[in-house]
């Protein structure tokens, strides 16, 4: 067996899974200890989620898709997330309505349900588990160029009209185009369309600024922590049990079966699986703290599907590796 081989077995993914969880866990922790010590002050949640969302993410996503080669990752895995996300997303709309939640608590929970983490944790389990980053390219494709905007600008707009406001027919409409994922998203696959890379002087600053995103994030998330009460406690239970449900075994379930049916196996099914079977992404709770909807059930998610994950993913190898 060859090393790259070697990487790709059960033992190398439970190494990447142990990694990318360790590294989250830090800055999660030390968040949290900045919040308990108060060192940050009691706007910092706000401050660091605002900061992310309106200049580190923009920047991030734009250096990642114009990097990104477009044409390489149009293939089965990104059928394969495109449709189980999606349809994840959609199953939890049922609940929210059925339990009369409010409609930004719903639309959290429902990108909770099918955005996963392909960044911080992504990221590592691909490059040391399945031997190549590149494998969870499809999965941020379509978060980047498709969840992203649609539920920011929903979450937008839903938090217009729980302020008061009813914005005129022609502001919704052109919501994504004032929205700074939507726009960098766009200028980032415009670029790696055309091949037209920006000058380096000009893209350095731009990828420094995109560094901040995700440890702002998961600061913010370690900050949310301090004095929060547990997961699910009161009446969000409910929503967060079918969060759980449908994130951590839905998902992965949908895409094993829409893996087989488009013919993958070995190594691509693997591949897929493991992909939707990652946690809730932080920059849902990001963009709950930013539009000030669902933050509760934001925070739950993204740590209660992480802790369910590991024996998810375990599980996900012992059978397919």
């Amino acid at each position: 067996m060859s090393a790259r081989e070697g990487d790709r077995s059960g033992g190398g993914l439970v190494n990447g899974v142990v990694q990318g969880f360790v590294v989250i866990g830090i800055v999660i922790v030390v968040g949290y200890l900045l919040g308990r010590w108060e060192v940050l002050g009691p706007a910092a949640v706000q401050v660091l989620s605002r900061v992310a969302f309106f200049i580190a993410s923009p920047a991030l996503l734009f250096v990642t898709l114009a990097h990104a080669d477009i044409g390489a990752v149009f293939s089965e895995a990104l059928i394969v997330t495109a449709v189980s996300s999606s349809i994840a997303c959609l199953l939890y709309l049922p609940v929210g309505v059925l339990r009369r939640r409010p409609p930004g608590e719903t639309a959290v929970g429902s990108m909770a349900s099918g955005y996963v983490n392909a960044g911080n944790l992504g990221i590592p389990i691909a490059t040391y588990a399945l031997g190549n980053a590149a494998e969870v390219a499809p999965v941020m494709l379509f978060q980047l160029t498709v969840l992203a905007p649609v539920f920011s600008t929903v979450l937008d707009l839903l938090a217009s009209r729980t302020a008061g406001e009813r914005p005129p027919l022609l502001r919704t409409l052109t919501a994504p185009l004032r929205n700074p994922i939507a726009i960098a998203s766009a200028a980032g696959l415009v670029v790696s369309a055309t091949g037209l890379q920006p000058p380096a002087a000009v893209l350095a600053p731009v990828e420094l600024i995109g560094n901040l995103a995700v440890p702002a994030m998961l600061l913010a998330f370690g900050l949310s922590l301090r004095g929060a009460a547990r997961p699910g406690a009161g009446d969000g239970a409910p929503s967060l049990v079918a969060v759980l449900l449908l994130k951590n075994l839905v998902q992965p379930a949908l895409a094993l079966a829409l893996g087989v049916a488009l013919g993958l196996q070995g190594h691509a099914l693997l591949a897929v699986v493991v992909c939707a079977a990652l946690p809730t992404a932080q920059n849902v709770f990001g963009y709950a703290v930013r539009f000030g909807q669902g933050v509760t059930l934001g925070r739950d998610a993204g740590l209660a599907t992480t802790l369910v994950s590991v024996p998810v993913l375990f599980t996900v190898v012992a059978l397919l590796d």
